[in-house]
């Protein structure tokens, strides 16, 4: 019972979330187009071509990615890179790819890199490791490969969506490699649709196993 209050609790926390973008326009950052989520004063905030993520050390990952999905992210022409690697960009060093070998655990995205074909660049920098979060294989392979696929044919259907996505940072949680790079046990993606007038939202909240539904 004490697990069930305490998913809708998030579930309404991340509704909350959605909410504070549109009550908080001095939150917006405009030159980056793109509204993200409050965050505390002295966050590492980092932006890349094609999305935006706040950055936590003790977690070495990101603890929310934040990017606009369009036809042109989806329907580009460049192919994936497969190319791993630290972000220099943040500044206390991310996660390597050294960290996942061995482990059992997948290099997860947080932002697909089929969101990513509009440009070489942006695919490239998919594979920064501030991008991945350790998932088991059989749900990174699976069930959140399709919800990936699923929010990109609602993004096709829409004309765009906005995608919020990271591991729950949360409770006991396994550490990997010689970074401690935590192993969420949930993963949530909100996704937000602005072109009209009514702002409209859906949550998902995963638990990171293989599932069959």
């Amino acid at each position: 019972m004490k697990k069930t209050r305490k998913r809708y609790a998030i579930i309404f926390a991340i509704f909350i979330l959605i909410l504070s973008w549109e009550a908080t326009p001095a939150r917006q950052l405009k030159h980056l187009h793109l509204e993200i989520p409050v965050c505390p004063e002295g966050a590492q905030i980092i932006r890349h071509s094609a999305y935006t993520f706040r950055y936590e050390e003790k977690y070495e990952q990101a603890v929310w990615i934040a990017y606009k999905l369009t036809a042109q992210q989806i329907n580009g022409s460049f192919k994936r890179k497969n190319n791993f690697r630290i972000d220099p960009s943040v500044k206390t060093g991310s996660a390597s790819p050294q960290d996942y070998k061995k482990s059992g655990y997948d290099r997860g995205h947080l932002a697909p890199a089929a969101d990513m074909k509009q440009s070489e660049t942006s695919m490239s920098e998919s594979f920064f490791m501030s991008n991945m979060s350790p998932q088991k294989p059989g749900f990174n392979r699976g069930i959140w490969k399709r919800l990936e696929e699923q929010i990109r044919k609602w993004a096709l259907a829409r004309g765009g969506l906005y995608i919020v996505t990271a591991g729950i940072l949360q409770g006991n949680m396994k550490k990997i490699g010689k970074n401690n790079v935590a192993v969420p046990n949930y993963f949530y993606k909100v996704i937000l649709d602005y072109k009209k007038s009514e702002v409209n939202g859906i949550a998902f909240i995963l638990p990171n196993k293989k599932s069959t539904s």
